[in-house]
Parts: C-alpha cells; sequence; structure tokens
C-alpha cells in the first residue's frame, strides 16, 4: 500500500489563517452583508456604497467568494443563505457582534499569545492598567454593542436548550449573567407558560427590557439586578449560566455553582452552557482555543469539559448531572438539585 504523501498545506492553511478571518471581519466592519441584505449588486456599485479603493475592492469581494462567504453570479455579488441569516445587522438572527468584538478587540491582544503563554497574565486593556468591563459599563453605546455580541454567541445554543431541556415540568427560569436577554427570550418564546428574568448589573436593565419588548415576552420577563459575586441569586425553578463559568478560577467556579445550589427548590435544575472540550481534549479545536482566550481576557479564567463541570457540580451538592451536545461546539451540563 503505497504511503500517504506529505505535504506542509494543512500547516500553512492554518498558519496563515488569519488572512481569511481578517477579511470576514472587515466585511463585517465595513456592513458589506447588510449592504448586500437589499439585493445582488455589482462590484463597481458595491465597490462605491463601501467606499473602498478600486485597487482593493475585486480581490476582496473575490476572496469572499472563495472563502464561501458571497455567491457570484457574472458580475453581480449576493450573500449566501448563512451571511444572509446571520451577518445582516437589521436582522434578529445577526451574529456578527462578536464578530465586530473580535474585530475591534481581540484580533490585536491575540497577537501577544506568546507573552501570555509565557506569564500567563491577560493579553488586553488590564497590560496598560486599563479596566475593559469596568469602562465597558461606563458607556452605554459600548456596553449595548458588547451585549449584543454575547446575544449572537449563545443564539443557537440558546435555541437548542429550548428544545432539549424538559421545560414542561418547570414554571420559572433566571439567566444568570443575561446580558441583552438572548437566551432567556429564546426559552419564552418557545414556551409560552414560563416565566423568566435575568440576573445583570443594574446598568444592563434598559438594554435587557428593550430586547424583551421588542421580541415579544416583557410580559413575562423579570430584570433583576445584583452583582452575582456579592448578591444571593434569584430564585427559581432552573438558573442558567451561559458563558459565565470560563470567565473565573476554579475557586469562583465553585462559589458560583454552591450559589445557584442553594437558590433552586428541591427537583430543581442549573444549565451551564459554553464551548464545552471534549472529555478526551482532542477535538474540540474552538472549546480550547476559547480557553486560551480566557487567558488573553481574565486573570483566572479557563475553559473546561463537561466531566469537569459534572464533578464540580456534585461536590457542590448536585445529585444528578448529564452533558449534552448543543450546536456547533456548545455544549450544556445540567445538574439537578
Amino acid at each position: 500500500m503505497p504511503k500517504r504523501a506529505i505535504t506542509p498545506d494543512a500547516i500553512m492553511q492554518l498558519g496563515l489563517g488569519f488572512w481569511g478571518s481578517k477579511t470576514l471581519l472587515s466585511a463585517v466592519e465595513l456592513g458589506l452583508f447588510t449592504e448586500l441584505a437589499k439585493g445582488p449588486l455589482d462590484g463597481e456599485t458595491l465597490r462605491s456604497r463601501l467606499q473602498l479603493h478600486p485597487r482593493s475592492a475585486r480581490d476582496f469581494f473575490d476572496a469572499l467568494v472563495a472563502l464561501g462567504m458571497l455567491k457570484r453570479t457574472g458580475s453581480r455579488y449576493a450573500n449566501t443563505p448563512e451571511t444572509a441569516a446571520f451577518l445582516d445587522r437589521n436582522k434578529p438572527s445577526y451574529m456578527g457582534g462578536m464578530l465586530e468584538m473580535a474585530n475591534a478587540r481581540l484580533y490585536r491582544f491575540w497577537g501577544s499569545l506568546t507573552e501570555g503563554l509565557r506569564t500567563g497574565r491577560p493579553q488586553n486593556e488590564a497590560k496598560t492598567g486599563e479596566d475593559f468591563f469596568g469602562a465597558l459599563y461606563a458607556d452605554p453605546q459600548r456596553l449595548e454593542g458588547f451585549l449584543k455580541a454575547m446575544t449572537g454567541l449563545s443564539l443557537g445554543s440558546a435555541r437548542a436548550i429550548a428544545k432539549k431541556f424538559p421545560w414542561k415540568k418547570y414554571r420559572t427560569f433566571v439567566d444568570v449573567g443575561c446580558a441583552q436577554g438572548g437566551v432567556a427570550v429564546e426559552i419564552a418564546l418557545a414556551h409560552k407558560h414560563l416565566r423568566g428574568g435575568g440576573m445583570d448589573l443594574p446598568v444592563v436593565r434598559p438594554v435587557f427590557e428593550a430586547y424583551a419588548r421588542q421580541r415579544g415576552v416583557d410580559k413575562r420577563m423579570t430584570f433583576h439586578e445584583g452583582d452575582f459575586f456579592k448578591a444571593p441569586l434569584p430564585k427559581a425553578d432552573v438558573i442558567i449560566m451561559g458563558h459565565i463559568l470560563h470567565d473565573w478560577n476554579l475557586e469562583e467556579k465553585l462559589m458560583l455553582l454552591r450559589k445557584a445550589y442553594e437558590a433552586l427548590p428541591a427537583g430543581g435544575a442549573v444549565i451551564i452552557h459554553e464551548s464545552l472540550i471534549d472529555d478526551g481534549r482532542k477535538t474540540n479545536a474552538f472549546g480550547l482555543l476559547m480557553s486560551l482566550n480566557m487567558l488573553i481576557e481574565t486573570h483566572g479564567g479557563f475553559d473546561y469539559t463537561g466531566a469537569d463541570c459534572r464533578d464540580w457540580m456534585k461536590q457542590v451538592g448536585f445529585r444528578r448531572t448529564q452533558v449534552a451536545r448543543l450546536t456547533g461546539p456548545d455544549g450544556m451540563v445540567v445538574g439537578y438539585k
């Protein structure tokens, strides 16, 4: 049997992967997909509307075609079904907020990954003594953009949780660290009998309430003001934490799980959803890279496997736990009290 030919193709594709990534991020920044949502356009019209230089435009558009982000028929460009659904800023399914944040912040911070690997310290604004989250929460416009980005990150998982968890057995739920309310709203839309809510810092209230009102579930939603490190969690049949635990060190993770346990009634449940690393730590590259992103962004945060989270839940008292896949790299761990 002949030996498989060894080539550097995969190495080069990964090593220069930032070329394609930045091309997509710039397209989102320019509003290219939102412009094409109005209808297909020829290259010159699209170039003019996006105010691009003639030298750059054709290669830029055709690179997006080759990357699978645009379609081209003759000289006219159009969105793909995916970019039409998820990268049009005017649709509720817009997920570009996370990419906008990646473009504005994470892209440059990841340039210092080697330093982070050697020092174990964050590589974001903290390097210059800035408090990113403090500044973010003090600027309503930036905050709203960040909260929308969190909705984009969680939208697929939210819809999967609404389908996969046995909601008929429960009446109330609270999403802790709810951001704009993306997860809570999707669950409420799918299950009319539920009354839900979100817990976050007071400045988040108007963004949460506006989003719930826009999606038509505000009558069944309550916003709970509070810092989940300082205040008890609101009482509910089900407590949800999405992309929360990975921000914190192990001691803090266990503290938050204990708070969830204390807030639940007997028979209640906690749902933790993240980009869970596979138990063998070999296949979910996104989950492992997300953990490296926590190195870039936080002082002690890290991502984890479903088995890790089940073990922590048992440590704080949950009698039964289970893991379920959601969408893409995401999964949920459920603990029952």
